[in-house]
């Protein structure tokens, strides 16, 4: 069976299809929620879920939570004698989600769609299906979670809309701008923040407690520190339905801390700030102003906060969509999708469009009037580009007599290699010859995660070729060939399209034609045209498809005018 799995920073849900809609599964304790939490207890065994959670308080040295932070990363955690990555960490609470559905359902899982941050990188998304493997689970999609999310509401809701999606989980916060029409939801844009979630929501007051109480965070010790953490969560939950919590604890006397709703807002306006900085981002991106966001929907455990949802309204002019739990949305999107990979649904009753999370290029070596400078980042897909796409750029030698042309392939936003996240390298040989020979290097990526990277010395009709894979293993050498070939439509360039060189044709028949300003006017559009074309953006290129068949009808339907 085919599941899906929100595997998040706090709390972990798992969920399936039946009977025509989306199941979540519980936990022995009935809830549907498991803390994300794993732990050593008394007999050295390991606990995983709702015990796990209460030893924080008592067992900090012997239990860890929050590592999906660190996924990917060499860090380890240490649990008395015994030492744990992240992956593993992972993988155990994998695990349980696993045991408790086949216990649930009465049936073997063996595979599912895990929710992924929008922002995790390729080690990151590896780190999880490494630990999905080890948890005895076969991964047939990373899904992005605010994506999971809009699959959810897509499935209940009938919107013709640009939406926003705010998924603020216990430690991850994601943006994601959606078009959804006609059956179809397309994401235009994400953004995010890896290290911003409602547990920093928690710790503003836990930095006033002890501020208030004078205390100091180096003369507590482990428990008393927890004690802090569980008393302001729980000032947290309790202020949304009060306006005002006093908390009362001891350590090494008694204390009372109190809180307004009003202070808590003044506590969280840094927090408040980072969110808008993914939002400013994520609009601009999608080039879409405040205004036009028709609905925000809110997801994560976190959006909960009266403080958020208030910032939210205020900042968008609408009251933030929240039919469904906020806690329960991603899984229940994870479930959807497994099912559509089961074929329990037809893939035709809902189309989903992904865009990329990073962008993707090479490094280049730029030449100055003081010698060459290397390691300069050259995008060739950029972020938020819907996929499937594949794009082309040309590249030169930049020496006489140059054999060989080193193509580093990167993932990231900076403007130097070394900031970015190397995923393979291309090398291509060119017979000896004067500086400026031209190769071309071409990426295409699809919804699948596969990277084709085409190195191609076009005038001695040679090509090195690379195949980067998100989930190294999960296809066949035959489901590869087959997905890669579905992709060959995307290898033209936009220039060599039929339907662009159609209207570039039809523009140079009017300029034939025409004289005076109106010619001048054909040749603006037509160049215009031939700049977007060598973009290769596709939504700019549609923008201007319309534009180009427009003025083209124009003129033909004012063509005889001179005889009225």
């Amino acid at each position: 069976m085919n599941v899906g799995i929100d595997l998040g920073t706090s709390n972990s849900l798992i969920s399936y299809w039946q009977e025509g809609a989306v199941t979540l599964v519980p936990n022995e304790f009935s809830k549907t929620i498991t803390p994300s939490v794993v732990g050593i207890d008394d007999n050295g065994e390991v606990v995983v879920g709702e015990i796990a959670k209460e030893r924080l308080l008592s067992h900090p040295n012997l239990t860890a939570s929050t590592f999906k932070q660190f996924m990917g990363t060499e860090k380890l955690y240490h649990l008395g004698d015994l030492s744990f990555s992240p992956i593993e960490l992972s993988a155990l609470v994998l695990k349980k989600l696993k045991l408790n559905a086949e216990a649930h359902i009465g049936d073997a899982v063996t595979e599912a769609v895990i929710s992924v941050p929008a922002y995790f990188n390729n080690l990151q998304r590896e780190a999880t299906i490494e630990a999905a493997r080890l948890a005895g689970l076969k991964v047939t999609s990373l899904l992005s979670e605010p994506t999971a999310a809009a699959i959810a509401y897509g499935l209940h809701k009938e919107l013709d809309q640009t939406i926003l999606v705010c998924d603020l989980g216990g430690g991850t916060y994601d943006v994601s701008l959606m078009e959804l029409f006609e059956g179809i939801m397309q994401v235009e844009s994400i953004s995010g923040d890896n290290f911003l979630g409602g547990e920093d929501f928690t710790k503003v007051i836990v930095a006033d407690i002890m501020a208030q109480c004078q205390l100091t965070e180096s003369d507590l010790t482990n428990q008393q520190w927890s004690l802090i953490y569980e008393k302001a969560e729980s000032a947290k939950r309790s202020l949304e339905e009060r306006g005002v919590v006093t908390v009362n604890f001891r350590i090494n006397q008694d204390h009372c801390y109190s809180l307004s709703l009003e202070h808590y807002e003044t506590l969280c306006e840094p927090l408040l700030n980072r969110m808008k900085k993914p939002l400013v981002r994520v609009l601009r991106d999608g080039g879409l102003s405040l205004e036009e966001i028709d609905k925000v929907i809110l997801v994560g455990g976190a959006t909960k906060s009266v403080v958020i949802r208030k910032f939210i309204t205020k900042l968008f002019k609408i009251f933030p969509f929240v039919s469904l739990e906020p806690d329960e949305a991603i899984a229940i999107g994870a479930g959807v999708q497994a099912s559509m990979r089961s074929g329990d649904i037809l893939q035709e009753e809902m189309m989903l469009t992904d865009v990329c999370s990073h962008t993707m290029g090479t490094e280049i070596v730029k030449e100055t009037p003081t010698g060459f400078i290397s390691g300069i980042y050259q995008p060739i897909i950029e972020r938020n580009s819907a996929i499937p796409i594949s794009r082309e750029l040309p590249f030169s030698t930049i020496v006489d007599n140059q054999t060989e042309l080193l193509f580093g392939i990167y993932q990231g936003e900076h403007s130097r290699v070394e900031d970015n996240l190397k995923i393979g390298e291309v090398r291509i040989k060119i017979p000896k010859g004067p500086k400026g020979h031209l190769v071309t290097c071409r990426f295409t990526y699809d919804i699948n995660g596969i990277l084709e990277v085409i190195v191609t010395d076009h005038k001695h009709d040679k090509t090195e070729r690379l195949i980067i894979e998100e989930k190294p293993g999960s296809l066949s050498q035959q489901e590869l060939v087959a997905a890669l070939k579905k992709l060959d439509y995307l290898k033209v360039h936009p220039k060599d399209r039929e339907i662009n060189r159609l209207l570039l044709a039809k523009l140079d028949s009017l300029y034939v034609e025409h004289q005076g300003d109106l010619r001048e006017q054909i040749s603006r559009l037509s160049v215009s045209f031939e700049f977007v074309l060598d973009k290769q953006d596709d939504k700019k290129i549609r923008k201007m498809q319309q534009e180009v068949t427009q003025f083209i009808e124009n003129i033909s339907q004012h063509q005889f005018d001179w005889f009225d």
